[in-house]
């Protein structure tokens, strides 16, 4: 028998459409019931194929909720900030209240415990409305429907772009017959494989109630400032209320007071005819007004800016690293991936009491702002042995965007590199790198006591400096002008240089020792720039010219403050992951940097620099430090880095967004007693913080400079004054000094092109590698010895002094005497015979007589 084919038009379509939706209806019916009723008739097997097509599986999982992070405080962990997507904390059954419970069945789905996952009447309208083009709300979804569709809206939240997480919204949600069918089948599905109880916990988890506020637990917290476990039945039913809609009837306004009133009403009569609640509850339910005097309505605390106050750019700094964490995942998308589902618990090494006695000190010297420039100042604490950040501050208030919140804010991190949310390249690190040059100066053989000159060179020639980094091996041009800050000249040891942090002394030990090397070294102590761009090696990188973070320079102190061995920073101690399993967090990764015995020596130089140096103000009272001062030109950029035994503290104060400034560079004021240069801030800040750090981390004593790094060469110079230039250079450069001879001549009393004199002078201790000049006589100053002619003729006294060397001739005098053996002889000169003259001075011959005119 041939089906006659229906007509065609709009009714057709309606009718057929209802027919094909009640006969799947009866289908889903059928699937959600157990044991399974067989399917005979030619239409239902039809429909059966239908919805053999549609997706069959879907997993609750694990649901989007906060990530929080922790930090120490007396050894134990306290939460400082809070970081989500979604604001959801996930529950269990037994944290979510009785009323809360039956509040969601009687409200949303009172044949929840009776029916399979599926509700007929809601298919049958999203039919009408599909066929007929209406675009009325569906409703009456079962609670398992309402959780299919929730899941696959937190599914599309995960999704890469915004374009596609919109989409997938609306696909989720859409008022179709194929998008219910769908949703019904998935719900019988969970309704297999899941028992009534997990399935109603996982959707008051998963449930939107307002804003990014998601999950029961979330939501008590943010409406009524208490655990889901204690909500009450009128507090149960006006959250539940808000869930169908929850624009509209978030308790947040006088309108969605209103709104929500009528609804939770509502359920409150659906737990009154369900036996959940009795009459005298009801009654009493329905009195209670809902305004601001009922409902806390604190707005969720969200991201690095509701942190504590002085853990914001931490938190920002902690989120940055989750690329990096290979707990999270296996790659770097699935680390972001899981970090966006969240429900993490960080554990980092932040000491919530030192950063809040660094934070004060950071406030009370350094200035958020200032009109003569852009300051700016970070403090960075790394623990020796670990490389674990225990302070990390600065000195401004943290904003969340790039345009800062105002005067004294920013979105910059000046504790760390551009990666991390750093400035642009880091701040020039100045004489804070000195150390690196002194550490190949020890490796090459050289000691402590070695005394090298500190006078500028004006024009220090580049051809100097050995670099086997460098094509050629060296560097060509001159270096340009540089000062000493105590205008030092002449012979230093570089145990005071360090201490007193003298250019010239370093530069002149730089073209004793390879650039290259003194990279290397700086870099197995994990400096690098704060742009990521290669440590440079050019001859000014003695001076500190690379741009660097300041936790980069408290972490390589720390490692010289730690025998030599150095630490990478970590942040974070360890992760426990949303179901509860404890992970990693950051590996501690040590090696070996330097030779202990070096490092002891140089640690031993770095100590004088609060002992008597340059950070004299900077030392806590009593305490070994060992560490450098830096100060670029102009002191743009300013630091104090210095260790104890135990922490390693970098201390940064200057223009934050370059060099360049317009005017003078003073703060209003700066540490008691030392003048009013921003320069002094920065010890200021270092003695303030490292006092605070000393008294939790009791520190010790560094140990002795081994005798072999200590003696160096030094010795007295000898005289070299008239030996010929060749000999005095050929026994020079033997000794192991440079020579250099000075152009033209200089008066001297020595011959003629010979050595009139050196600098520095005959008796200086200087050390191998010194630079000698050597100046040549031109003989003016030469002296004759007048010769001895007492006795002589004369002829013969005149003869006598010609042939001494004097080019005037003997003048005859006269002297009364006596003595027979003088009469008519010479009895004395004038000058006396013996002492040296001039080669042109007159001699007067004294001749004896018994009487002169």
């Amino acid at each position: 028998m041939t089906v006659p084919t229906p007509p065609r038009g709009p009714l057709s379509s309606t009718v057929f459409g209802i027919i094909a939706s009640s006969v799947i209806a009866g289908v889903l019916v059928a699937a959600s019931l157990t044991p399974m009723i067989s399917v005979s008739t030619a239409a239902a097997q039809g429909a059966v194929g239908i919805f053999d097509g549609l997706p069959s599986y879907i997993s609750i999982g694990t649901l989007p909720g906060a990530n929080t992070i922790y930090a120490e405080d007396n050894g134990k962990p306290v939460a400082v900030a809070t970081v989500f997507d979604e604001n959801r904390q996930q529950v269990s059954w037994d944290q979510v209240s009785q009323a809360a419970k039956d509040a969601t069945v009687d409200g949303e789905d009172r044949r929840f415990y009776s029916h399979g996952g599926v509700d007929v009447p809601g298919i049958i309208r999203a039919a009408l409305s599909d066929v007929t083009g209406s675009s009325a709300q569906q409703g009456a979804s079962t609670i398992a429907q309402q959780l299919v569709k929730n899941l696959s809206i937190q599914e599309a939240l995960q999704l890469p772009t915004v374009k596609e997480q919109q989409a997938g919204i609306a696909a989720a949600d859409a008022s179709t017959l194929d998008r219910k069918l769908k949703e019904a089948k998935l719900a019988v599905s969970l309704e297999k494989k899941y028992t009534k109880q997990q399935i109603l916990l996982a959707y008051m988890n998963v449930a939107p109630f307002g804003g990014t506020t998601y999950g029961i637990q979330a939501a008590a917290e943010r409406y009524y400032g208490e655990d889901a476990s204690k909500l009450t039945v009128v507090q149960a039913a006006t959250l539940i209320a808000i869930v169908q809609n929850p624009n509209v009837r978030a308790p947040v306004d006088k309108a969605g007071y209103a709104a929500n009133k009528v609804r939770r009403n509502d359920i409150l009569q659906q737990m009154y005819l369900a036996h959940s609640i009795t009459q005298a509850q009801l009654t009493t339910a329905l009195k209670t007004p809902e305004s601001a005097k009922t409902i806390k309505n604190s707005p969720p605390r969200e991201g690095c800016t509701s942190a504590s106050d002085d853990a914001q750019f931490w938190c920002e700094y902690v989120q940055t690293l989750v690329p990096s964490l290979t707990s999270l995942g296996t790659t770097t998308a699935q680390r972001e991936e899981n970090w966006k589902v969240g429900g993490y618990k960080i554990y980092t090494s932040l000491d919530v009491k030192l950063q809040a006695q660094a934070q004060t000190a950071e406030n009370e010297w350094v200035p958020a702002t200032l009109p003569t420039m852009d300051i700016g100042g970070a403090t960075d604490s790394v623990q020796v042995g670990t490389g674990r950040i225990l302070v990390m501050v600065e000195n401004r208030k943290f904003s969340e965007t790039a345009s800062g919140g105002g005067a004294g804010t920013t979105a910059i991190n000046y504790n760390v590199d551009s990666q991390n949310g750093g400035s642009a390249y880091g701040f020039q690190g100045a004489s804070t790198y000195k150390p690196f040059t002194l550490m190949t100066w020890l490796q090459d053989g050289h000691g402590l006591e070695d005394v090298v000159d500190a006078t500028p060179d004006p024009n220090l020639n580049l051809a100097n400096f050995k670099d086997s980094c460098e094509p050629g091996g060296q560097w060509s041009g001159t270096y340009g002008r540089y000062t000493n800050d105590g205008y030092e000249t002449g012979p230093h040891t570089v145990l005071n240089a360090t201490a007193e942090s003298i250019n010239g002394v370093f530069l002149n030990m730089g073209t004793q020792v390879d650039q290259c090397a003194t990279r290397n070294n700086a870099i197995a102590f994990g400096v690098h720039t704060g742009s990521g761009q290669p440590l440079q090696h050019q001859p000014s990188a003695i001076l500190g010219t690379n741009s660097v973070a300041p936790l980069t320079m408290a972490a390589a102190y720390a490692g010289i403050a730690n025998d030599g061995v150095f630490c990478k920073p970590t942040a974070i101690d360890s992760i426990v992951a949303p179901d509860g399993k404890k992970l990693a967090g950051q590996p501690k990764s040590c090696s070996t940097a330097l030779d202990p015995q070096i490092d002891a020596a140089v640690g031993y130089a770095m100590q004088g620099v609060f002992t008597g140096g340059t950070a004299s103000a900077a030392r806590p009272f009593g305490v070994s430090v060992l560490g450098k001062t830096g100060t670029s030109n102009n002191s743009w950029q300013t630091w104090t880095v210095g260790s104890t035994t135990k922490v390693s503290t970098a201390v940064w104060i200057g223009n934050a967004t370059g060099d360049a400034v317009t005017t003078a560079t003073r703060p209003p004021r700066a540490c008691p007693g030392t003048g009013d240069q921003v320069a002094t801030l920065r010890n200021c800040v270092f003695k303030q913080t490292m006092t605070a750090i000393d008294a939790e981390y009791a520190p010790g004593t560094f140990p002795p400079a081994p005798t072999q790094y200590l003696t160096g060469s030094a010795a007295a110079l000898g005289n070299y004054s008239g030996q010929t230039i060749a000999a005095a250079t050929a026994e020079l450069q033997a000794l192991g000094y440079t020579v250099t001879v000075a152009p033209g001549t200089v008066k001297s009393s020595e011959p003629a092109g010979t050595v009139a004199n050196t600098n520095p002078t005959a008796g200086t201790t200087i050390s191998v590698g010194y630079g000698i000049t050597l100046y040549t006589s031109d003989g003016s100053l030469a002296t004759v010895t007048v010769p001895d002619v007492a006795g002589d003729s004369f002829s013969q006294a005149s003869s006598a002094i010609a042939k001494a060397g004097f080019t005037t001739a003997a003048v005859q005098g006269c002297v009364v005497t006596t003595s027979p053996s003088q009469l008519g002889n010479v009895v004395s000169t004038d000058p006396t015979q013996g002492t040296k003259q001039p080669p042109g001075t007159t001699i007067t011959v004294n001749i004896g007589s018994a009487s002169c005119p």
